[in-house]
């Protein structure tokens, strides 16, 4: 760890921008380096406060810059994912949008979700892991943070939905006679097998297409729950608990897009409580 330096690390991270790639074929993207900087600085950081290093070479070090798209992130409005839920009537992927689109849930959260981790009689599901894909395998993992790690909240109609899923899949199970999987999934392939998230995610953009809504990715649902929940005058703090961030200011940061918005519906409230009896 003495041996490493500003200078190392940058030649580093031009290496993996050049030839980063395991199969050789070319560099890591710039946003990948870049989390690749912040993990080896958080990781240099716990070595300067254990005492096995006097300064942090990474703080010196001039990793690739990123663009920051908050301000161009697309999302939907409610008619617009209203409109995408009601195209997918009837459809396998109808749940795991509705999930999604209602929680805020990663993909992988979603597709790795057991049935076991959903309390119908308290309303809420336990997210304790997710489904990943490491070169085409599929691979369950536990939430890296403890917040990530969390109890959702569920809304009547959401229970409705998972409730109804519920009851197909019992009935297809019987019809195909396929044995109860371990895995015991939420969101599962006929035989009980998990889905592959890479698949799942070409579905999705399929149906997104044959749609009139502007065009999102998977993960934009999670983008368009929390932008619909602060632009209600949700609190930060319980958007955050939602989405399992660490903090809420990742959480402000993420969205600063649709803050000013909140200051000025927040001026607005300040100014009629106050100055209501004059009219």
């Amino acid at each position: 760890m003495r041996d490493l330096s500003p200078g190392l690390l940058n030649s580093l991270y031009s290496d993996l921008l050049k030839e980063g790639r395991l199969d050789g074929q070319g560099g890591l993207s710039r946003k990948t380096v870049k989390y690749i900087h912040t993990t080896l600085q958080r990781a240099l950081s716990d070595a300067v406060r254990w005492q096995k290093l006097a300064r942090n070479p990474a703080t010196d070090a001039s990793p690739p810059k990123v663009e920051d798209t908050s301000m161009t992130r697309t999302v939907w409005s409610a008619p617009q994912l209203r409109e995408f839920l009601e195209s997918l009537a009837g459809d396998p992927i109808y749940a795991p949008c509705f999930l999604a689109a209602m929680t805020g849930m990663r993909r992988g959260e979603v597709l790795g979700l057991p049935w076991q981790d959903v309390d119908f009689a308290n309303e809420t599901l336990s997210i304790q892991q997710s489904l990943i894909s490491v070169e085409y395998q599929l691979q369950f993992t536990t939430p890296k943070t403890r917040r990530a790690r969390r109890i959702v909240a569920l809304d009547e109609r959401t229970l409705v939905v998972l409730k109804g899923h519920r009851e197909s899949q019992i009935e297809e199970r019987l019809r195909f006679q396929t044995p109860n999987q371990g895995h015991n999934l939420v969101f599962r392939k006929w035989d009980g097998e998990p889905i592959h998230p890479d698949a799942f995610s070409k579905a999705f953009n399929r149906k997104v297409a044959a749609t009139e809504v502007p065009r999102i990715r998977f993960h934009d649902l999670r983008h368009t729950h929390a932008t619909l929940l602060l632009q209600a005058g949700t609190n930060p703090k319980v958007v955050s608990e939602r989405l399992g961030h660490s903090t809420v200011s990742i959480t402000l940061d993420t969205y600063s897009h649709v803050i000013p918005s909140l200051q000025e519906d927040a001026a607005k409230r300040a100014s009629e409580l106050v100055f209501a009896e004059l009219g």
